[in-house]
């Protein structure tokens, strides 16, 4: 319905018309709070549906060098909220318990994806083990008669952050990236943001965080991005379709390939 209007709209005022990926329009919202941020950097995109490292080189210009096997970070955080009847979404009451719970209380798995000849992915991430492991550990907790909730959610959290936290990093080294921005539902977590930042900064790498308010979807990073293309002459055809799974290097298919820019 939305793509019908924009249409619509292009076509009755005589308007260009600009399709705008998804997941771009995150990373463009932290050229909202910075806008002093020039590429190359890595994006570290967090939400409820992807959890992603992106290589930035430019404008359209996006390599997806990390992502997660399983579960979302978001998506995790969701879940663990359900098994502890804290409601839905997750991640916003996880992240208040936490800062009142022990990081240290619990031991919860990282997460690694193995490779195949030996080894684990560096880049790449897990959360399906880690919220098995939570599950059974609520169950063992309950079957002793109380969940100390604080304590479990600020291990889950920690465990999340450490892992998207040394994946961030070793990326951003190995590409030789002095600067990682957070992008997505999930880098609004105080415990991410902390922990990413505190991590990068003796390594000398530069953290830009982005308003919480500029953290989920809205209307602002969208149009962000399309500033950015509609000065560099793109411009999308008006036979452009939905596309639910585009992936992010595939961006500039949005728009029209004759056109400069």
């Amino acid at each position: 319905m939305g793509l019908t209007a924009a249409k619509t709209l292009a076509m009755v005022h005589d308007k260009p018309f600009l399709g705008v990926h998804h997941l771009e329009g995150h990373i463009y919202a932290s050229y909202l709070c910075h806008p002093e941020l020039q590429p190359p950097f890595l994006c570290l995109l967090v939400s409820g549906g992807h959890t992603s490292l992106i290589h930035v080189r430019g404008c359209g210009r996006y390599e997806l060098v990390g992502q997660t096997r399983d579960d979302a970070a978001g998506e995790a955080f969701d879940k663990v909220a359900r098994m502890m009847k804290l409601g839905y979404p997750g991640g916003p009451v996880i992240d208040k318990l936490a800062r009142a719970g022990d990081p240290k209380a619990f031991v919860l798995p990282e997460g690694k994806v193995g490779l195949p000849g030996g080894g684990f992915h560096r880049y790449d991430s897990s959360f399906s083990g880690l919220k098995t492991a939570v599950l059974r550990l609520v169950q063992r907790l309950e079957a002793q008669g109380e969940v100390p909730v604080a304590d479990v959610a600020a291990s889950f959290q920690a465990a999340v952050a450490k892992a998207l936290t040394k994946r961030s990093i070793a990326a951003a080294q190995d590409l030789g990236l002095g600067t990682i921005v957070i992008g997505g539902g999930v880098a609004a977590n105080s415990g991410l943001r902390e922990t990413l930042t505190n991590t990068a900064q003796p390594l000398g790498i530069k953290v830009l965080l982005p308003t919480l308010a500029f953290c989920t979807d809205n209307a602002a990073m969208i149009a962000c991005a399309a500033s950015e293309h509609f000065d560099r002459g793109h411009r999308s055809g008006l036979d452009l379709a939905a596309q639910s799974r585009l992936g992010i290097d595939r961006v500039m298919e949005l728009y029209a390939p004759t056109l400069p820019g």
